[in-house]
């Protein structure tokens, strides 16, 4: 399989995306055994916010990045586009 050219600017997205990802998962295991901290609710909802508006502008230029109706496909069905998540 022959991977497609990206641009430069889909890197720092992607890292963008790693990065607040990152955020959420440790926010979650805090959350988990602090469930009463508000401003740590209020941290998570903003990054999770941030998260959609960022994978909303990655996937408007690039494709999807989800399955399982988590995230839309352009015409003609783009699933199998690469690369793929573990071929960055």
């Amino acid at each position: 399989m022959t991977h497609k050219q990206l641009p430069a600017e889909f890197y720092p997205l992607m890292e963008q995306l790693q990065a607040i990802d990152f955020v959420l998962v440790e926010l979650t295991l805090y959350l988990d055994t602090h469930p009463n901290d508000q401003a740590a609710i209020q941290q998570f909802n903003e990054a999770a916010q941030y998260r959609q508006q960022l994978k909303i502008e990655v996937e408007k230029c690039y494709g999807p990045l989800q399955q399982y109706g988590n995230s839309y496909s352009g015409y003609p069905w783009n699933w199998n586009d690469s690369p793929w998540p573990w071929q960055l």
